[in-house]
Order: C-alpha cells, then structure tokens, then sequence
C-alpha cells in the first residue's frame, strides 16, 4: 500500500500540526498491539484509511478521515494496565480518545463520529455515521489484525 506523492504530501499537510504536538508525541510511550506503538498503530491506521479512500474513489472528506483515523486510539494511558480503571478498555477508549481529541484539539462533529465509533460492532450502539468513519473502522481491524497476529 503506496501512496503517491500528491497523495503524501497532502496527508502530510492535514496531520503536520497534528503529529508534531508534544502531546500527540507521547502516544509513543504507550503499546497497542505487540511492540507496536499507540503512535505507530495509528500511522498504520491513517495511511491505510487514506489509500483506501483514494483507491477505491469512496470520496470521504480527507481531512475527516485523516484527522479522525489519526486521532482514533487518543487516549494516553497504558490499557495492559487494568488496576487503574482501564479493564474495558475495548468499551471506553473510543470515548476517551474523543474527548482528549475536543479538548486538545477542537475537532468538530463529523471527526468526533469517526472516533467514536471505529470499536464497532464491539461498541454496538456506536454505529458509523460516515464514509470517514466506516473506513476508519475497517482499517483499525486490519491493522490491528496484523499487528497482534504478526507483530509479537
């Protein structure tokens, strides 16, 4: 999964704010699957949700979909730790990383929606709402597939 150039470079500038925040920056203290990052999953997960959109032509809002796919796992706390209120983290992340994503960045409603619901179906009532959203959805669960099946 190749992105163009023109591809990159406009990736690039939705999440140049965004990736280089101190804040942000600690996603790399975290672990998501395996050895992988919280900051590396969701590297994984943008580009996979931007060449998607882009290959398969869908027509989601690019900086929804970045912004969101980037935010998704914005929660900033070790889950492998559950003595601190983190044992269903698989329920409660979602919101988490969103609330962290209003506050520290203001993000609108439609970015809020992809965050949201990118747990779905495990978060039932958290249905996409979006073409952003449901291809955020789909790539976490094929990057986070791969990363637990091929990344330990």
């Amino acid at each position: 999964m190749r992105l163009r150039p023109d591809e990159e470079a406009r990736l690039n500038n939705i999440l140049a704010p965004i990736r280089s925040d101190l804040r942000v920056q600690k996603m790399k203290n975290y672990f998501q699957h395996g050895r992988i990052t919280t900051f590396d999953h969701v590297e994984s997960v943008t580009r996979l949700s931007f060449w998607i959109n882009k290959r398969l032509h869908i027509g989601a809002d690019d900086r929804v979909l970045t912004i969101g796919a980037f935010l998704h796992d914005y929660y900033l706390y070790d889950w492998h730790v559950t003595d601190e209120g983190h044992g269903l983290h698989g329920f409660s992340h979602s919101n988490t990383a969103k609330e962290n994503a209003i506050n520290d960045f203001g993000i609108g409603k439609r970015t809020q929606d992809v965050i949201e619901s990118h747990m779905w179906p495990l978060n039932i009532t958290k249905i996409p709402k979006s073409r952003a959203a449901w291809i955020v959805c789909i790539a976490d669960k094929c990057v986070s597939t791969r990363e637990t099946l091929l990344c330990r």
